[in-house]
């Protein structure tokens, strides 16, 4: 996958404990973020129509609360075993925000015969900027935050709404 702009400004080179800082201070949880149970069932519905290909889209929002889901095509020529955001999708997302929408907080996708981590293929293509990446996999939904150490759990929770 290829991420032309990350959601809010990244600073670059900073070491992993300097990292850590600057994601406490963007967010009031960094490890941890909320998301409606209407968008959970709707991540487990994108990832059953698209079996047995991979599902993917945009996880978007504001701060570390996810408010839509955008699905995307996967246009990646290996569908059932990688995926990759329709460009198009990733513009109108970004000039969106830029245009006071909500901001794109990450992405999703799944692994149809997989555990809901980052595939090594995930990880070598991850650009370490901070998003949040949803992984549907085996009947769950897992979190991650792609930081300059690699992904990292994320916890979640479903408030009432």
């Amino acid at each position: 996958m290829s991420v032309t702009r990350p959601h809010y400004p990244f600073p670059r080179g900073l070491s992993k404990d300097s990292f850590a800082l600057w994601l406490a201070d963007t967010m009031e949880d960094p490890t941890k973020v909320t998301i409606p149970a209407r968008l959970l069932g709707a991540l487990h519905a994108e990832a059953a129509k698209a079996a047995p290909r991979e599902a993917c889209g945009i996880l978007l929002g504001n701060g570390h609360d996810i408010e839509r889901i955008s699905p995307a095509a996967n246009v990646h020529s290996e569908p059932e075993a990688r995926f990759e955001i329709d460009p198009r999708a990733l513009i109108d997302a970004y000039r969106d925000a830029r245009g006071g929408g909500p901001q794109v907080l990450g992405y999703y996708h799944s692994h149809p015969a997989g555990p809901p981590e980052p595939s090594s293929t995930d990880r070598a293509m991850a650009a370490a900027d901070g998003s949040i990446w949803a992984i549907i996999g085996l009947g769950r939904v897992e979190f991650w935050r792609d930081g300059p150490s690699g992904f990292v759990p994320v916890g979640y929770s479903c408030p009432a709404r």
